[in-house]
């Protein structure tokens, strides 16, 4: 771990000489506009508020990178406040300089800390603040796993120190920049003198840059300067250490290993016979409970002398949606014989923490059953559980008798149901089994195909590769290879998702029955199959899965997506 966090050092400073850092550039150097009035030191007094300003922006970027997103969810929160508040500040402190009342207004909390006269290093620090917020470097591996494990809660206390062993990186040339201009502001005695009159033009600056964030206009600017710190980027943070360090840090194992030998089993093979797992772990860290009395929270030892089938499941995964219907039927047909069915959700993708979101998707999926939101992947961890969807089926006394992992062995799980069904209570009749369609694809499809530039190696895109966090032109090759997909247009790239821009298109050579994409946004899609006009797909409402190809048979086919403005595409996956 130590050497993960030196590297993430070293990222952070390659960060912070890269292209993406030039939009910051001109706050960091908001220091020369501090008052010289009554300060002994002037040049010091402005050295303090640069370094305040890069003080603030470390602290700010590094939490909201690594903690921002579980904070935003837990409290009910929209996901983009913490970027909205830093603009408003960015836009509040141009002003202050602009009235210089409101800059002592920013002041004098830090004012009253010291118990000293305003020194300007406190709103400085207010600023940093706000620019962390809205400060997003070139993102390589090391700050997409920070992003990506924020965003999906799996947060820990290494993930966190590494954000901020990052942010010093980047914050070490932006200081050294700070000081530079202070030096050349030192020897030029004219301009030291002007400083004061200079505020309002500084502030004035300030303000634009702030709507300058809010419009993305500074992307053109980041695309047009050369990717001179690329190769540096690649060569820290591509090689196999790095790459196996940050993957340790996705998955922290808190459980005994009782159920490492049915799990082991479960992941190469069906299991058709009723095993003993161990004692099944509670339900953990769940931020939210649905379709239970009141929303109260349930636990096992409340449902101790009952059958329990744990499901975990993600509303966008089509394997579980595949899935989804043999549960409820289970659920339908079992629970007054004593069945319980707890289907914990957990998330893959950031939208997927909304609980909104999770309540329009288990509504119109139709899941009666209770579910417990597992956020912070606690339950998921507590469980040792690495897929979507996993079953633990948990015996009358609390011990898991059966895991199963994916689709397709529901004959066998139900079997087992009700032989636990009928342990439990012998003189009980159950009603025949179950009869629901299989629908677990038996043929070779197109592999699961990831947008976002996080996900690398697990996409298939061919053609021109991701400029993360930046518009971005691509364009598609004449040939496309069977499973693997191209992009043209313009687009932005970030972490789990690609955002049409500018006569987005995505076409993708399948084969299947089914095509799926995940999706969010308000718009429409025009859809090309083998070069004929084929339909459209509308997108709104909460992000979620949508059909863009549906057959009785396999086929293989190229299909050609034209995507209106803003929407998101997150993954593709097949059927």
């Amino acid at each position: 771990m130590v050497g993960l966090l030196f590297i993430g050092f070293v990222a952070g400073i390659i960060a912070g000489i890269s292209p993406c850092i030039l939009p910051v550039l001109p706050v960091v150097l908001v220091g020369w506009t501090a008052p010289v009035e009554n300060i002994d030191h002037p040049f010091r007094a402005r050295r303090r508020r640069s370094a305040s300003v890069v003080a603030g922006l470390i602290i700010s970027f590094s939490l909201i990178t690594a903690v921002g997103s579980a904070v935003l969810s837990a409290l009910g929160l929209p996901q983009d406040l913490l970027r909205d508040v830093g603009i408003a500040l960015l836009i509040l402190f141009g002003i202050g300089l602009l009235v210089p009342q409101v800059e002592t207004l920013l002041e004098r909390p830090f004012a009253h800390l010291r118990g000293r006269e305003p020194s300007g290093t406190g709103s400085a620090f207010v600023l940093g603040l706000g620019l962390g917020a809205v400060f997003v470097p070139c993102a390589g591996p090391i700050l997409a796993a920070i992003t990506v494990l924020g965003a999906t809660h799996h947060i820990s206390f290494y993930s966190v120190l590494l954000s901020f062993f990052f942010g010093a990186g980047a914050a070490l040339p932006l200081f050294s920049i700070a000081l530079t201009g202070d030096r050349l502001i030192e020897r030029n005695r004219k301009l030291s003198q002007r400083a004061r009159r200079l505020r309002p033009i500084a502030g004035v600056l300030l303000i634009l840059m702030a709507f300058g964030i809010i419009f993305n206009t500074f992307n053109g600017l980041q695309k047009l300067v050369p990717g001179y710190t690329n190769v540096l980027q690649q060569h820290l943070e591509g090689n196999k250490f790095t790459v196996n360090a940050i993957r340790s840090l996705s998955h922290e194992s808190n459980s005994d290993g009782s159920l490492t030998s049915c799990e082991t089993v479960a992941a190469t093979q069906p299991v058709e016979t009723l095993q003993k797992c161990g004692e099944a772990p509670g339900f953990t860290g769940i931020v939210k409970w649905l379709n239970t009395p009141g929303d109260k929270p349930l636990t096992l030892s409340g449902l101790r002398g009952r059958v329990v089938l744990v499901d975990f499941w993600t509303y966008s995964c089509i394997n579980c949606q595949r899935s989804l219907p043999h549960v409820e039927a289970w659920y339908a047909r079992y629970h007054k014989y004593g069945l319980d069915v707890v289907g914990v959700q957990a998330p893959e993708f950031a939208f997927e923490h909304v609980i909104s979101n999770v309540k329009s998707a288990a509504k119109n999926l139709g899941v009666k059953y209770p579910i417990a939101v597992d956020n912070n992947l606690k339950t998921w961890t507590a469980y040792q559980n690495e897929y979507w969807p996993a079953e633990y089926l948990i015996d009358a006394q609390g011990v898991i008798r059966h895991v199963d992992y994916g689709e397709g062995n529901y004959t066998a799980t139900e079997n087992l149901i009700r032989d636990l069904l009928t342990a439990a209570n012998p003189s009980q009749k159950l009603p025949p089994s179950t009869s629901v369609a299989n629908l677990t694809p038996m043929q070779e499809t197109s592999p699961e195909s990831y947008l976002g530039y996080n996900y690398e190696s697990e996409s298939y895109l061919v053609g021109s590769q991701l400029a993360p966090n930046q518009v971005a032109t691509y364009q598609s090759p004449a040939n496309i290879p069977v499973g693997q997909f191209a992009m043209s247009g313009q687009w932005i790239s970030r972490p789990q998702e690609i955002t049409a821009v500018n006569d987005s298109v995505v076409n993708i050579n399948f084969q299947a029955n089914d095509v799926y994409l995940v999706m969010s946004g308000s718009g429409t899609i025009s859809e090309t199959l083998n070069g004929q006009p084929y339909k459209s797909v509308v997108v709104s409402g909460y992000p979620r899965l949508y059909t863009l190809f549906k057959n009785k048979t396999d086929v293989q086919g190229e299909l050609s997506l034209k995507f209106t403005k803003g929407l998101e595409a997150y993954d593709f996956t097949f059927g």
